[in-house]
């Protein structure tokens, strides 16, 4: 047997086609609708995952403000950060960023409390960043990725 001729195959960004997906987040838990995101948008689920490429799924984020959060995390969870300077130590709740998603002069489909909740269950590097971006998240029942034909995606049945 000719074990010279076995080639480690290596998959790179142009080998895998990233779909698009729907989710709704009506009645969902925050973290745990989040956590199935992380996986779809890294490409976990798919048999062809390699850890260093970009091979997961667009995912878009529907009815965004009627997710729920157990217990009095509304009010009593606190994210930290901080700006770099002495005494810039900034900390929110759940409930100002769900607040500041309905400002009209944000992006779209930028969401600041599932962008807050999904940094830190990707990567910290450039691939991080990079997935980060294939995230779309919408307050209403509307979005205008139509013409990229999204699938609808139920998380309670997988």
């Amino acid at each position: 047997m000719d074990t010279l001729s076995y080639k480690t195959v290596s998959p790179n960004e142009q080998s895998f086609a990233s779909e698009w997906v729907v989710i709704d987040a009506t009645d969902q838990v925050l973290g745990r609708l989040c956590s199935q995101v992380a996986k779809i948008l890294r490409g976990k689920n798919k048999p062809t995952y390699s850890p260093f490429v970009e091979c997961g799924d667009n995912v878009i984020i529907i009815n965004a403000d009627k997710v729920k959060l157990t217990g009095k995390k509304w009010d009593d969870h606190i994210y930290l950060s901080y700006t770099g300077y002495p005494g810039g130590q900034r900390e929110t709740t759940p409930a100002r960023l769900m607040k500041k998603s309905f400002n009209k002069h944000s992006k779209p489909g930028y969401h600041p409390l599932y962008i807050k909740v999904m940094k830190g269950m990707l990567p910290k590097n450039r691939l991080g960043r990079k997935l980060i971006n294939n995230l779309h998240v919408y307050n209403g029942p509307e979005h205008p990725h139509a013409a990229q034909n999204p699938k609808p995606l139920d998380l309670n049945k997988i």
